[in-house]
């Protein structure tokens, strides 16, 4: 793994926030959450927490909290193989402004089609990055990252298999799959930019 590369500083402050928050047994974790607590036990809102809080960096720390050991180890695995494979064939840039957006519309699809506010993970990025990576491989037979076709076969087949419940009955925990939907359809949408505006 390099240590100088945006994956590993993304994986690293994951595994960091993770563990400050006693994967979401402390206190801690309020500060990280989507939504500010007003401490009277009242519905956190979002007119609180951003128009009139300012509290702008909790619409991407969702994004780095996990709520178990399995959670942080199977999506920091698919962010270094993923992010891997686009930074060093795409660029830094490139692979910020994908992580930056997915993790912003996942949250922020997660919170206005669900309502709920308790979720984490870096699971949106990684359905973002499958579907960048989905879209620029169709035209190059799969060599471009070279990631094998049953890859995506099983991560779609994962992402429909969240909806139906199944996930939650063999332990899984609850699952946010409007984040996973919506960070794969923006993955689409910029494998799509990227293909036809820098010619990838």
């Amino acid at each position: 793994m390099n240590t100088n590369s945006l994956y590993f500083f993304i994986i690293a402050i994951a595994i960091l926030l993770s563990c400050l928050t006693n994967f979401g047994f402390s206190s801690l974790l309020e500060p990280f959450l989507f939504l500010k607590s007003n401490g009277q036990n009242l519905y956190p809102s979002f007119q609180n927490t951003y128009l009139a809080s300012h509290e702008w960096w909790r619409l991407i720390t969702p994004t780095f909290l996990h709520f178990s050991l399995t959670h942080l180890i199977f999506n920091c695995l698919w962010i270094y193989i993923l992010g891997s494979k686009i930074e060093v064939i795409d660029g830094k840039a490139v692979f910020l402004v994908l992580f930056l957006v997915s993790g912003l519309s996942s949250n922020l699809g997660q919170y206005f089609l669900t309502g709920d506010y308790l979720f984490g993970g870096l699971s949106g990025a990684v359905y973002s990055l499958l579907g960048y990576c989905f879209i620029l491989d169709l035209d190059n037979r799969g060599q471009r990252y070279d990631l094998p076709n049953a890859l995506y076969i099983f991560m779609f087949i994962w992402l429909l298999v969240g909806f139906t419940g199944l996930l939650s009955i063999f332990g899984f925990g609850n699952v946010a799959n409007i984040a996973h939907l919506v960070g794969m359809i923006a993955g689409f949408v910029l494998g799509l930019i990227a293909k036809y505006t820098l010619k990838f």
